[in-house]
């Protein structure tokens, strides 16, 4: 790898726990992580038959998934959690609608990763609080849909701030940049890409998808392109040669100024692109 960073996650799928077909094929697709679902997707009638179902899906499963189960003090939570628990480590836990730091400290008896959703404004005002109730947390994001209907926000330009707040929280709290929420109009491709150039804007990194035919859309969306790989080159060389030569910073022949405080970014940079490259 060309640089420190880990490969980065752009992509992941969430798909209905109470379908295994959906379930199966999810899992087979390319999506980076596959989050089956035994929340909102799913029925308050089906909700006992979905886990098992689940179970029975992710059995021995070897490729990136995570469950995304009820919500804490749902009367499902409990099993949920303990299903979960049966199944191998590397299973993370999707906790919906998170507000409350204690009990995100409480989650950390689980003994799997959490990946937490913001989706009120009161989880969103407590972003880093809960980032950092527990090691335990590898990802925060948000659950866009519950958070427009309780602002009463009506275009996606009014979940900027929300968006913006939720990508300082994940970094002061040392958290891979978040990713971002569904799209949920799964045919409209070109407005998924366009807002896939938005939240990239802000700093979030990959998205939720509802359906396999937006994983390329997401995926070409985060990838950097050949101009900025090579500027990312550049910045890594150059300040590193500063650097070896006692100086702090560069100027590059454009004009632009470079120091070491650049160097993470172009880093960042540099792990998509590799990711890119393992992925042809």
């Amino acid at each position: 790898m060309s640089g420190t960073a880990p490969a980065p996650v752009l992509t992941l799928l969430y798909v209905p726990a109470d379908r295994p077909d959906r379930v199966a094929k999810a899992l087979a697709s390319s999506a980076d992580v596959v989050v089956v679902d035994l929340e909102d997707a799913v029925a308050a009638g089906h909700k006992d038959a979905a886990r098992e179902s689940m179970l029975e899906a992710l059995v021995g499963v070897s490729r990136p998934v995570q469950v995304r189960v009820n919500a804490v003090g749902s009367r499902w939570f409990a099993a949920d959690v303990q299903a979960v628990r049966t199944l191998g480590s590397s299973v993370g836990i999707r906790v919906p609608k998170v507000s409350d730091p204690d009990g995100v400290r409480a989650l950390a008896a689980i003994r799997r990763p959490l990946h937490l959703l913001l989706e009120t404004a009161l989880g969103l005002e407590r972003a880093y609080e809960l980032a950092t109730a527990t090691p335990a947390v590898t990802t925060i994001g948000l659950g866009e849909a519950d958070l427009r209907s309780e602002l009463g926000v009506a275009s996606e330009q009014g979940l900027t701030w929300a968006r913006s707040r939720l990508v300082v929280a994940a970094r002061a709290a040392g958290l891979p940049a978040p990713a971002m929420s569904v799209y949920p109009h799964v045919r409209d491709l070109d407005g998924l890409a366009a807002s896939c150039a938005l939240g990239r804007s802000l700093g979030m990194l990959g998205r939720a998808a509802i359906h396999p035919a937006q994983l390329p859309v997401i995926e070409k969306a985060f990838t950097p392109s050949p101009q900025q790989v090579e500027r990312a080159r550049e910045v890594v060389d150059r300040v590193g040669e500063a650097t070896a030569d006692g100086a702090g910073t560069v100027v590059l022949e454009d004009g632009t100024f470079l120091d070491v405080a650049m160097v993470e970014a172009a880093r960042r940079t540099l792990a998509l692109a590799d990711r890119a490259a393992a992925a042809d």
